[in-house]
């Protein structure tokens, strides 16, 4: 037989009620605790913005009365609080008293701080006092500058829309206006500020810096010229060159350090900063500067050695050499992942080539990183050097070509299809140059258009994305047909789709609308032709477009 028996289990009382001054306590915590619960409700009923009828005022002594205002809940609770709350409601909400303002850069609340900046002087006292709250304790930063009127300049010596003449870039430095003076000079103040704060930040693991000054090197590099009217004796340069140096020496943390474009911050000596410890457990490393003069290289091979836990690389394809290659097949480093790598017509012209992978390196590279993906960018590069350049083995999944004085031929697009057809997934394909006899036609002189293989060969294609080639309406009919729904992006500007003249004699069938309609049953989502060239970031601003699609594809691992 089985008895159960039912023992009375004691509940657990709360500390100090074993006495009568203990029990007065314990009642006396628990009508606070009613209190404080009674005035959070009515505080998160004001922030909600739903108050009751019975506790309108209620809700309003909570905010504002001194006994039981805002101001009396712990901090700890506020914190708590702001961070159920996105930025912008965090930000309304300190507004409430001084006792939440404080709270408000408590450093749990900011571990990413990202910030886009207009280079204007309207930026600073905004971007120092940012930085003096967060600069010390923030754990990722990423910071990018952009000139202030940067599509609507026209560039330097456009005051007034006078010729400068053909006085080579001497004339045009000397011309410059001061209006794109005062942009460089505030640019570097604005860097100061950002590396002035996190100097002696050593919980600092990510950090990111992007300087889009185009609009100052749109007639060619920036030279020393330009630089000598703003910084005369290069100390603000060289403070920013040793701030930068600084940083990365007093980092115990880092593991993702990218700079791109940015006007002489990182030197060739700038890496030995780092400490081994630091250096060994970097995971990411991005460094792209078209202004280092002549041969030299932001890092080499020999200070590649240290980085052996890195996932994913970014150079210049010019300082990408075998070399290189050779170390990040070494057994003591982690497979790599992902390199993006820029090909500028720049750096191939003041730096040789010959020194860059062959195919046998990028076989020994893929077997070490069986996961291994490249993304390059061509600006401006001939075709002769793209055949040079595009070795069978690389594991190419993305491409981009922006053109403004050499285009690319059928031929380097049809080689892309057949080499590169197990990977690729994106290619785009711009081109700026002013042609009066109209837009280059890659199907010229061939049986089939290597857009449309392209398609056909490449069946992890994803995005596609053209301008200033010419592409024939029934060619696009064919890709989206070919590539349907697994092709999410597809964007072709207007003005070059063409017609042939059967389907524009066709006079009962609108040829643009009949367009729409079968590339969007093609693709199995509504599709149109891009009108406006200017609304296309990868067209308009292509130094920002490759930063940041460099920054998605490293961290998409």
């Amino acid at each position: 037989m089985l008895l159960f028996l039912s023992v009375p289990v004691p509940q657990p009382r709360p500390p100090g009620a074993r006495t009568r001054a203990g029990a007065a306590r314990v009642a006396r915590w628990r009508r606070l605790r009613r209190q404080q619960l009674r005035r959070l409700r009515g505080l998160l009923r004001v922030l909600r913005g739903r108050p009751e009828a019975g506790t309108r005022r209620r809700g309003r002594m909570a905010l504002c009365g001194q006994a039981a205002g805002a101001a009396s809940l712990p901090s700890e609770l506020i914190v708590h609080i702001f961070s159920f709350l996105p930025a912008p409601d965090r930000l309304r909400a300190s507004a409430s008293c001084s006792h939440w303002r404080e709270c408000l850069f408590y450093p749990a609340l900011w571990p990413q701080l990202r910030i886009c900046l207009r280079v204007s002087l309207a930026e600073q006292p905004r971007l120092e006092f940012l930085m003096r709250k967060c600069g010390w304790f923030v754990r990722e930063l990423r910071v990018e500058f952009a000139a202030e009127n940067y599509l609507s300049g026209g560039g330097p010596g456009d005051g007034g829309g006078a010729d400068t003449g053909t006085g080579g870039e001497e004339v045009e430095a000397l011309q410059l206006s001061a209006r794109w003076l005062e942009v460089l000079r505030t640019y570097l103040e604005l860097v100061l500020c950002v590396l002035v704060s996190i100097r002696n930040n050593r919980n600092l693991q990510k950090f990111s810096l992007f300087g889009d000054i185009s609009v100052l090197q749109q007639q060619g590099s920036l030279s020393n010229t330009y630089l000598s009217k703003v910084d005369p004796d290069g100390k603000k340069i060289k403070q920013i060159q040793q701030l930068f140096e600084e940083i990365l020496s007093n980092s115990r943390q880092l593991k993702w350090l990218s700079c791109g474009f940015m006007l002489e911050i990182v030197t060739p000596t700038s890496l030995s900063s780092l400490s081994n410890a630091v250096a060994n457990t970097m995971e990411h490393l991005s460094l792209l500067d078209n202004n280092i003069p002549g041969n030299s290289t932001l890092i080499t091979a020999v200070e590649l050695e240290r980085f052996v836990n890195l996932h994913s690389l970014a150079l210049d394809f010019c300082d990408f050499t075998a070399e290189m290659a050779r170390v990040l097949t070494d057994s003591n480093h982690v497979p790599l992942q992902r390199l993006s790598l820029l090909v500028h017509n720049v750096s191939v012209m003041h730096k040789s080539l010959d020194n860059m992978p062959n195919d046998e390196h990028w076989k020994a590279l893929s077997r070490k990183s069986t996961n291994l993906r490249v993304y390059i960018m061509a600006f401006d590069i001939k075709s002769e050097d793209m055949l040079k350049i595009l070795k069978p083995s690389i594991p190419l999944e993305r491409i981009h070509f922006d053109s403004y004085i050499t285009c690319v031929s059928g031929a380097i697009v049809d080689l892309i299809s057949r080499q590169y057809d197990k990977f690729l997934t994106h290619f785009i394909l711009m081109n700026d140059v002013i042609d009066t006899s109209g837009f280059p036609d890659l199907s010229d002189n061939r049986n089939e258009d290597p857009l449309v293989l392209l398609a056909w060969r490449c069946t992890k294609l994803s995005l596609l994305a053209i301008h200033g080639y010419m592409v024939w309406a029934h060619n696009l009919i064919a890709i989206a047909r070919l590539r349907g729904s697994d092709l999410k992006v597809l964007e072709v500007t207007e003005e070059s789709i063409d017609f042939d003249q059967g389907e524009l004699a066709d006079q009962d069938v609108d040829p643009v609308h009949n367009l729409i309609e079968q590339v969007s049953l093609g693709l199995g989502q509504p599709w149109h032709a891009v009108m406006d060239i200017e609304s296309l970031s990868v067209f308009t601003e292509p130094n920002r477009h490759f930063y940041r699609e460099m920054q998605s594809f490293s961290e998409d691992i």
